[in-house]
């Protein structure tokens, strides 16, 4: 048996397992004992597991057969490492490149400080004695990511640059060190009556970190480079090997058992069971495990992917990790001549999900922060678009992002509608001084979605003029998901809303786009709250928006339209209901609004938020009409992106709003002119 198994007890052992759970819970003796007092032993369960007739486990077969475990384990530490054939696509072993920052937390693991978040730095210590329930601060996430072992394969890729066994042997003994403290184990009354509940209660909850399918898949994914870099290692002993084995026996067939119900987390788990079922063939049960993970890998593409290439998480961040998701299992496949399991639907998805992400994008290769997105680094985004090129060698766009436009060529169009998944882009150029807005609504997203429809982001000339709100945290407990409710507001988005409250329904439909003619349009309407309609409009000519927002309906209360802008010096006139930003450089903004009844307009509190756990003030506002009754409140805003930051003079007057056509008469800067559509 291996070490904490995970198997159905049988009652002639359930002594020995309640004295060993606490020993384990309830003892100071067990917790001061470590992986370093111990020896690691050959875990005979290894040989159950791996199919002995498989090619090239002769001997180790033989060995096991006369009873000779310790031979035995030799001899598949022997096969391993004259093992050719299977292909780790992540580590070139005749290239191992460490950055400084993976120096860094390599350095730092060998005292226990482990790197387990960019939000939480410096990282803790988590003392001599390794405490893996340690939780300085509680936010789920720290917890979680704590038992992704971020920091394992960085010690083996300096292990192998400069040969030095200290990485070798702290982490073989961190990683015994965790498999003895993180036991996978079923608790429940009538199994531990011994048990005091406090501390079945302290075990579930240990499993829900530690054992997380998702962070069980990121283990099983990264172990296989931490024994690819770690395996010459004489550290990495036949004993180990076992235990190693066993252990990752043990994530696999957690994970197959107990998947994830949706989502990325999904995708993530099926694709790193495909990896290990490719990566080692020798288990008997690697077979299930690759076509666990395509099987599912094929029917969620299908499933989480909207016809137009959107992700039904409509969070960008997320819909790139899910694009590398599926490309990465493609990567695999190829590297190890298992093509033929991939259809090529599959791949034709996988590059519309690429289009549509380049085109939600801005020049810099920055994405909007919408959700719960973060908002990336050009430079590893370059680094994607070279890898999606490979993929995808004959995607003339593709190529020319992967090459900073070197090569490749440009899209032949500029603004882009993806009208399923609710992503409009106002496009009037691909450069970086180019005008580009990217709206928001779309239909009800998953768990990383916000209520949020309506919402746009506005880059102009190097800068992102209106930069959504972004979420700064994950899911925790008490102020932790305060500061995350906070930034998951309707209010706190660049749309409208009824008293400030979040919208009771995001269900956003196209009612036009339209993208043929000097003036482009959108038109969408959200019902947002219980009799209250939200509809805008959007049209964009001459480099200028006019937005027109109509709430519609019986409900009562103040109608709040929400501009938030990027930090820096603003101007603000309450009575003309302008804003101007005056920000250094050549990239500032002009808004002027204009209600059905004169709007009052007041500053709000505004923050935003690029990555965990990073947050910068910026100026917000709101106009705000009192609605009385059912008649309908409207707005009209013209935003002037601009180098110098001066006001313009704006004038505007609906004519005509029905349910299927709209007439506005503007006049800016003592230009008259019409704007209109018709359905």
């Amino acid at each position: 048996m291996g070490i904490f198994a995970t198997r159905k007890i049988k009652p002639t052992y359930m002594k020995k397992t309640r004295i060993l759970l606490l020993l384990l819970l309830l003892t100071s003796a067990w917790c001061q004992t470590t992986a370093k007092d111990e020896a690691v032993k050959v875990d005979p369960e290894v040989f159950n597991l791996l199919n002995l007739d498989y090619p090239g486990l002769g001997q180790v077969k033989t060995n096991y057969q006369k009873g000779d475990l310790q031979a035995a384990a030799k001899s598949l530490l022997d096969y391993y490492r004259g093992r050719t054939g299977i292909v780790n696509p992540d580590i070139n072993l005749h290239r191992i490149n460490v950055s400084a920052r993976e120096r860094k937390w390599a350095d730092e693991a060998l005292d226990h400080t482990f790197y387990v978040h960019d939000g939480y730095q410096p990282s803790f210590n988590y003392g001599k004695d390794i405490n893996w329930q340690y939780w300085p601060v509680k936010d789920n996430e720290l917890r979680w990511q704590l038992h992704r072992h971020k920091w394992f394969s960085p010690m083996g890729k300096v292990y192998r640059q400069t040969g030095d066994e200290r990485y070798a042997k702290e982490w073989a003994f961190e990683y015994i060190d965790w498999m003895r403290k993180n036991p996978l184990v079923e608790i429940n009354s009538k199994k531990y009556e011994l048990l005091d509940p406090a501390d079945a209660d302290a075990v579930r909850e240990n499993v829900r970190f530690a054992w997380r399918p998702l962070e069980t898949s990121h283990r099983l994914q990264d172990q296989i480079s931490q024994f690819t870099l770690f395996l010459p290692s004489p550290h990495f002993t036949p004993a180990f090997l076992t235990q190693f084995l066993c252990n990752y026996y043990r994530h696999a067939n957690h994970i197959v058992h107990n998947y994830s119900a949706a989502g990325n987390h999904l995708l993530f788990e099926s694709q790193r069971m495909f990896f290990a079922g490719i990566f080692f063939p020798e288990f008997k049960d690697a077979k299930a495990w690759q076509q666990s993970g395509i099987n599912i890998l094929n029917r969620e593409i299908a499933k989480q992917v909207y016809p137009d290439g959107g992700q039904f998480e409509l969070d960008p961040h997320y819909h790139l990790a899910c694009i590398n998701i599926f490309c990465r299992a493609l990567e695999i496949a190829n590297a190890n001549h298992n093509e033929e399991v991939i259809p090529q639907s599959y791949k034709d998805i996988v590059e519309k999900m690429i289009v549509f992400y380049f085109n939600i994008c801005f020049p810099d290769y920055t994405n909007p922060c919408f959700s719960d997105a973060k908002q990336g680094n050009p430079k590893q985004e370059i680094s994607n678009y070279r890898n999606w090129s490979k993929i995808f060698p004959a995607n003339e766009a593709i190529r020319y992002f992967a090459t900073e436009g070197r090569e490749g060529r440009r899209p032949d169009y500029l603004s882009k509608g993806f009208l399923t998944s609710g992503f409009f882009t106002f496009r009037n150029g691909w450069g970086r001084d180019a005008t580009v807005m990217v709206v928001k609504a779309g239909p009800k997203g998953e768990w990383h979605c916000q209520p949020d429809n309506g919402t746009f982001d506005l880059w102009f000339n190097g800068r992102n003029l209106f930069p959504d709100t972004g979420s700064y945290i994950y899911a925790g407990e008490g102020e932790v998901q305060k500061m995350r409710d906070w930034f998951r507001q309707t209010r706190v988005h660049n749309t409208l809303t009824l008293d400030g409250r979040n919208f009771e329904t995001t269900q956003s439909r196209t009612l036009l786009w339209k993208t043929d003619a000097d003036t482009q349009v959108l038109v969408t309407e959200n019902p947002s709250y219980k009799n209250l309609t939200h509809r805008r409009t959007v049209f964009f000519t001459e480099g200028r928006f006019v937005i027109v927002d109509e709430a519609s309906g019986s409900a009562t209360g103040k109608i709040n339209l929400h501009y938030l802008l990027t930090d820096g010096k603003v101007a603000a006139d309450a009575k003309k209901g302008t804003i101007n930003t005056l920000y250094d450089g050549q990239s500032n903004v002009f808004i002027s609004c204009i209600g059905s009844r004169k709007p009052e307009l007041r500053q709000e509190e505004g923050w935003y938020s690029l990555a965990y756990r990073q947050k910068t003030a910026r100026p917000a506002f709101s106009y705000d009409i009192d609605k009385t009754g059912p008649e309908t409140v409207s707005y009209v805003t013209l935003i002037v992106p601009n180098k110098d930051g001066k006001p313009h003079s704006f004038k505007a007057k609906i004519e005509k709003s029905t349910a299927k056509s709209l007439l506005v008469a503007v006049n800016i800067d003592g230009k008259k002119q019409t704007l209109a559509w018709n359905l």
